[in-house]
């Protein structure tokens, strides 16, 4: 009964057992939105409905109701749709109802309020109001079909706006209207609160519901058809989906995730999205051996550990907990979990490129991550890493180094080590999205262009690490070098001068070529000059 399991997960949420969102995944009731919708509003007026319980003397009155379920029914009566419940518990609640309307009228005199919703708790009514973002799933529609389905079914679509202009574009949408969003191609931006779970593109599969933050990993990490990637956290499969769209279901994306339960979720959800090239496997991403064959080919992966989940919008877990209860304990255990897993993702031998990402706010989770990983020559590495820890990551420094994604994106990784720029930062104020952060890590020896928007010449500087540029340049010149030398030992007529001549040239090219430069340049020189002696012998014999 949906009463009844609202209160246990209340209860839950008092005993510390659970955040909001774990607690509802993991109840048994069928409708888990009308389950979280509920329980969101109860909490919204949890500090109202407590004074009003107690100045009534309710649970005194009625000793056989208990706290957590009266909360639930003094919500509904007062706040709600009305009481959708019969026998014992609607009796007790219309043998208080005149006391208990009179209780809400005296708080709204005192508070000098009029609408119920004044009487909210600043904590709540500050709460930004986000736009719904649709993605659409391009393995299914294209985005132009899915446009004239929208305007058919009543939507209107707005004049596309400027990244600069987009806030308050946003903002100014009415009910109905929609835009496509200026840095995600297949992304649709609709009012907040526009409703889409008994649209039939939503139930097709054809449209996802999916927050711009959620959307950008896929989007930077970009696998082109037919590549083998990763994703190590999956769960619920959104980002899978999205990297199958990219990839237009050609090549191989093995989806982990550790919870039995969720990975049965994503099956659900991929199947509707008609993914076909994603390989569920349950098991931890931390277990997966690098050099299992299987995974040989793996060019891309997309890591998005668990997190503290500051970043997410109208979370309610505040109304909970206490305050500052996200401890430093807790984000050294998650930061170091995470630096776990980053770690283990750059260890694939074949990966050119790894974003990283969080729904945190938190410093700890994103850019000291980050910077920890890179292990950036001159970068203080926070108190969160042990000595033992920062030596181990001596092995990935210079190896990796971080993209200029969406050079657009006004909204930055904070100053705290030198390329943190090259990383994202969105929040609900300032992107109009959930709190998120970014990361996009390329190996050193490789060059892949990151197709994500168009970017300018002034932005150039900022895709490609300066480092590599130099190695290449060095390497061009040092191979001209190389081809000029030979062609002139090639050319030598005595072998007295061609011994002169190699002796030069070992000189010369001692301070470039090593190893099987050198031994290939003197074979080359020998081979040249043995005939001329056979030659010159046998004409002194004749």
């Amino acid at each position: 009964m949906l009463y009844t399991e609202v209160a246990a997960i209340l209860l839950k949420l008092d005993n510390k057992e659970g955040t909001v969102k774990s607690l509802v995944y993991n109840s048994r009731h069928k409708n888990k939105r009308q389950l979280y919708a509920l329980l969101c509003e109860t909490l919204k007026y949890g500090s109202i409905i407590d004074d009003i319980i107690t100045s009534t003397q309710l649970l005194k009155r009625e000793k056989f109701l208990k706290k957590h379920m009266a909360q639930v029914l003094v919500y509904e009566q007062l706040f709600g749709k009305g009481l959708q419940i019969g026998g014992k518990y609607r009796e007790a609640m219309n043998r208080n109802k005149s006391a208990l309307h009179a209780a809400l009228v005296r708080l709204k005199v005192r508070s000098k309020v009029s609408r119920n919703e004044d009487l909210l708790p600043d904590a709540v009514k500050s709460q930004v109001s986000l736009p719904r973002y649709v993605r659409v799933n391009t393995l299914k529609i294209t985005v132009e079909e899915a446009i004239e389905k929208l305007k058919k079914a009543g939507f209107s679509l707005a004049d596309k706006p400027s990244v600069e202009n987009f806030g308050n574009t946003i903002r100014d949408l009415e009910p109905g209207q929609f835009v496509q969003d200026p840095h995600i191609p297949a992304l649709l931006v609709f009012p907040p609160g526009t409703g889409f779970h008994d649209n039939q593109l939503y139930k097709s599969g054809d449209i996802i519901l999916q927050d711009k933050a959620s959307c950008i990993p896929a989007q930077v990490v970009a696998p082109p058809p037919g590549a083998c990637v990763i994703d190590a956290c999956a769960a619920p499969g959104n980002k899978t989906s999205h990297m199958a769209s990219l990839m237009q279901n050609k090549g191989k994306i093995f989806a982990f995730d550790i919870d039995a339960k969720r990975l049965a979720t994503m099956r659900s959800l991929t199947q509707r999205a008609g993914v076909s090239c994603a390989q569920l496997v349950h098991g931890s991403f931390l277990e997966c051996d690098p050099g299992d064959p299987r995974y040989s080919g793996v060019e891309y992966i997309l890591l998005d550990p668990s997190c503290s989940g500051s970043g997410i919008a109208n979370r309610l877990d505040h109304l909970t907990d206490e305050e500052g209860s996200i401890s430093t304990e807790r984000l050294e255990s998650l930061a170091q979990f995470q630096l776990s897993a980053l770690r283990h993702a750059l260890s694939f031998p074949t990966v050119r490129r790894v974003a990283y990402s969080t729904c945190s706010v938190h410093r700890q989770e994103n850019e000291d991550v980050v910077q920890a990983a890179l292990q950036v020559r001159g970068g203080l590495i926070r108190m969160f890493y042990s000595q033992v820890v920062q030596a181990a990551l001596q092995e990935y420094e210079g190896k990796y180094h971080l993209q200029h994604i969406l050079p657009t994106w006004r909204h930055r990784g904070t100053d705290t080590f030198p390329q943190a720029h090259r990383c994202i930062r969105a929040s609900p104020e300032q992107d109009k999205t959930n709190g998120f952060f970014v990361a996009l890590f390329e190996k050193n020896s490789e060059r892949v262009d990151v197709k994500v928007e168009q970017t300018t010449s002034q932005n150039t500087e900022h895709g490609e690490n300066a480092f590599v540029k130099k190695k290449r340049r060095r390497k061009r010149k040092k191979n001209v070098s190389v081809e000029t030398r030979t062609e002139q030992s090639k050319t030598t007529k005595t072998p007295e001068t061609n011994g002169k001549e190699e002796l030069e040239g070992k000189q010369l090219l001692g301070k470039e070529l090593v190893g099987k430069e050198c031994v290939s340049q003197k074979v080359q020189t020998e081979n040249t000059s043995r005939p001329k002696k056979r030659r010159k012998k046998m004409k002194q014999e004749t």
